[in-house]
C-alpha cells in the first residue's frame, strides 16, 4: 500500500481561528483543505469521518483533532465560494458542513436558503451576513495559508503538519480508509 507523501509543511499552524472537531493538542492533528463543489473533498471528508469514529474507539477521544479550512476551487466550480460563506453563518458550522458535502452537486443559492432553512437558522440574518461576506476574510486566509503550504488544488491533507497530497492535480484514483489510515501511522511515527 502506498501514498503519494510531499515535503511541504503547512505554513499556518491550527489554532482555536479554525474549523476544530476534537483538541488542538491531539496526537495526530489532521489539516483538510477543500471545496464543498468537489467530489473528491466530499469522498475524503467521509472518509475522514469513519477514520475518526475508528480512532476514537480504538485510541480515545482525544486522539484525533480534524481541521477543515477552505480551499474553494472557483475557477472551476462557480458554487464553491458562496457555499465556504453559508458555512460558519450563525454558529452552525458542522452541521451545514455536513450538508454542504451530502449535496456537493447542488449548491446554488436556492438550495444554500433551504439548508439554512433546514436547520432551523434565522433566514433573514442568513441572507443579510451572506449579503454582507462576513466570513469572507476567514475564508481569504484559509486560502492565503493553503497556498502558502502548497496547496494547489484541493483536497490536500497535513497529517501533523505534514503534507500528504490527495488533489486532483496531482491524484488520479481515490483514496481509500487504509491509505488515509497508513498515513497517519507513518506521519505519528
Amino acid at each position: 500500500m502506498s501514498f503519494d507523501r510531499d515535503r511541504g509543511l503547512l505554513f499556518v499552524p491550527p489554532s482555536t481561528q479554525d474549523h476544530i472537531k476534537g483538541v488542538l493538542n491531539a496526537t495526530v492533528v489532521l489539516v483538510m483543505y477543500g471545496d464543498y463543489e468537489c467530489s473528491q473533498s466530499a469522498d475524503v471528508y467521509r472518509l475522514i469521518k469513519v477514520i475518526g469514529r475508528q480512532l476514537s474507539v480504538s485510541l480515545g477521544e482525544n486522539y484525533l483533532c480534524f481541521i477543515f479550512r477552505h480551499f474553494p476551487q472557483i475557477e472551476i466550480h462557480s458554487h464553491a465560494q458562496r457555499a465556504a460563506e453559508v458555512a460558519a453563518i450563525q454558529g452552525q458550522f458542522w452541521q451545514m458542513h455536513e450538508m454542504l458535502f451530502s449535496h456537493e452537486q447542488e449548491l446554488g443559492n436556492g438550495y444554500l436558503v433551504e439548508y439554512a432553512n433546514n436547520l432551523g437558522l434565522d433566514i433573514s440574518q442568513f441572507l443579510q451576513d451572506l449579503s454582507r461576506g462576513v466570513h469572507v476574510n476567514h475564508i481569504n486566509a484559509d486560502i492565503e495559508g493553503g497556498l502558502r503550504s502548497g496547496v494547489e488544488a484541493a483536497p490536500v491533507l497535513f497529517i501533523n503538519g505534514i503534507c500528504y497530497l490527495v488533489g486532483v492535480a496531482r491524484r488520479r484514483h481515490r483514496w481509500t480508509v487504509e491509505q488515509i489510515m497508513a498515513a497517519i501511522v507513518t506521519a505519528n511515527d
